[in-house]
């Protein structure tokens, strides 16, 4: 049993020309890489963290409403807690994704468009329960296996854009993060 609670609800939500704001993640940790091909032993391979979708194929990263009580850097975090049962460190801002959803249409935002601000997180602990570990299954893949899996375009992008070039700048020492990946 998991004594996390997921949010629920509306009433919370931040709203901005017309579109629903959004924060969501990337979660990514580093392994050893055993490719004999390779020739570089000590070299760690970088995964990525995705999620099944609850409404059809394809995988997704978390990401959730950001909410009027927490900065959208907490709203990425927490939606990585409730939906992909992970706490990490938040390392840099991967950029700005518009979306339409065909789910979350309202009031507030009649059309279904919302703006994402999504993160690198670099993930430290996996955790045994998680408040939607019931609906969903969490799947470590390299980017290039992420990227064909992506359920969303707008996330693939985030993946191949924002995520990669973030982090193939940032392992040649020109990223500016406190992550590690020795």
């Amino acid at each position: 049993m998991c004594d996390l609670v997921a949010r629920t609800g509306r009433h919370q939500q931040r709203y901005e020309d017309g579109r629903r704001l959004v924060a969501g993640c990337i979660p990514f940790r580093y392994r050893a890489n055993n490719d004999e091909t390779s020739g570089d032993k000590t070299k760690k391979l970088v995964e990525v963290l995705m999620i099944n979708s609850q409404s059809g194929p394809g995988l997704l990263f978390p990401k959730g409403g950001w909410e009027n009580d927490e900065t959208v850097e907490e709203a990425a975090a927490r939606e990585a807690i409730e939906e992909a049962g992970v706490r990490g460190d938040i390392v840099h801002f991967l950029g700005l994704y518009d979306f339409k959803s065909k789910t979350h249409q309202d009031a507030c935002c009649p059309e279904g468009m919302c703006r994402a601000a999504v993160f690198a997180l670099h993930v430290k602990e996996e955790l045994a329960s998680w408040p939607e570990q019931s609906t969903r299954q969490r799947t470590w893949l390299t980017v290039p296996e992420a990227a064909s899996r992506c359920r969303y375009q707008w996330m693939q992008e985030a993946l191949l854009t924002g995520f990669s070039d973030w982090h193939d700048k940032w392992s040649r020492g020109g990223g500016g993060t406190n992550c590690d990946p020795a």
